[in-house]
Order: C-alpha cells, then sequence, then structure tokens
C-alpha cells in the first residue's frame, strides 16, 4: 500500500479527486430524490404495468433460424 501512496503523491492537486467524485455522487443522489419526489401518480401507475404489459412482449420466432 506505500508504493500506491507514494505513487499518488507525486500527482499535482491529487487531493481534490475524492472531493470531486463525492461532490457528482450527491448531486446525482439529490436530483434523483428529486425527481422522485416530484413524480406524479398517473407515472407511477403506468411503471408499476409495465412488467404486465401484454402488447410489448418480444416473442422469439421458432422458425427463424437465425438466432
Amino acid at each position: 500500500m506505500k508504493i500506491i501512496a507514494t505513487a499518488l503523491e507525486g500527482i499535482p492537486g491529487i487531493e481534490w479527486y475524492p472531493i470531486i467524485g463525492l461532490f457528482v455522487f450527491l448531486i446525482f443522489f439529490i436530483i434523483l430524490i428529486i425527481r422522485v419526489m416530484n413524480i406524479n401518480q398517473e407515472e407511477v401507475s403506468e411503471f408499476s404495468q409495465l412488467p404486465f404489459d401484454k402488447g410489448d412482449t418480444f416473442v422469439k420466432d421458432p422458425t427463424n433460424h437465425i438466432n
């Protein structure tokens, strides 16, 4: 582990990378939480029915030998 620490010490500004990564992580999840809290019930009911929607199912054609 000392080899990695020694190698990273030579990079100028390396102390900013974890801080920037944390900010990107926090901004993403704050936007995600805001989006989830502002979603309307019509979208929720539409999303909840997607797995059961019979109109968009993929049926593999047994006569198609390319797949």
